[in-house]
C-alpha cells in the first residue's frame, strides 16, 4: 500500500492537520512519463503543484460534493465511502463529531475505511483529544501539534 496523503477537517470545514508522503520512483514509473511525453500530454511531475492550503481545500469540496451526490442519487441511508481515478483512491471516514479523515491512496488499494476508524480511535482521539494541552477547537485551521500524533501515525501508515 502506498499512501500519498493524509488530511483531518475539523466540523467547521477546517484541516487541521495534513500530512504528504513521496512515492518512490521506479524504472516502471520512468517509462509511463516518457510515453505521456510522446503523446504530447504533461507528466504529473512537470506540473505546478499546489499550495497545502490550496490542495486541503481541494480536497475537502471533491469529499463534500461527493457526499452530498450520493445523498441525493441513494437516500439517506447511503454513505460515501471512496473513490478512484487513474492516478490514485480517496478513502473517506466521517467521525459522530463531524471529524472527518481523508487518505490519499495508490488505486490498488482496498478499502480504508476501518484504517480511517483506526486512526481515529486509537491515534487521534488518545493522543489529540484526551490531550489536556491540545485545544477543544481548532479557530481558523489552527492544526493539530501533538508529536505522539505524528510518530504514531507514521508508524502507523509506514
Amino acid at each position: 500500500m502506498v499512501v500519498y496523503s493524509f488530511y483531518i477537517f475539523d466540523r467547521h470545514t477546517e484541516c487541521i492537520y495534513s500530512k504528504r508522503w513521496t512515492p518512490s520512483t521506479t524504472s516502471n514509473n520512468k517509462a509511463v512519463k516518457s510515453n505521456a511525453l510522446s503523446n504530447g500530454n504533461i507528466p504529473p511531475a512537470a506540473r505546478k503543484a499546489l499550495s497545502k492550503e490550496d490542495d486541503a481545500k481541494l480536497i475537502f469540496g471533491t469529499v463534500f460534493s461527493l457526499k452530498r451526490m450520493v445523498r441525493q442519487l441513494g437516500g439517506e441511508d447511503d454513505s460515501f465511502l471512496s473513490y478512484r481515478t487513474g492516478e490514485y483512491k480517496l478513502h473517506y471516514y466521517e467521525t459522530p463529531t463531524n471529524i472527518k479523515f481523508v487518505m490519499l491512496t495508490d488505486t490498488k488499494t482496498n478499502n480504508l475505511r476501518i484504517v480511517l476508524h483506526q486512526i481515529w480511535a486509537n491515534l487521534y482521539v488518545e493522543f489529540v483529544v484526551k490531550n489536556p494541552l491540545s485545544p477543544a477547537e481548532h479557530p481558523g485551521g489552527v492544526g493539530v501539534s501533538n508529536e505522539l500524533f505524528e510518530l504514531g501515525l507514521e508508524s502507523f501508515i509506514l
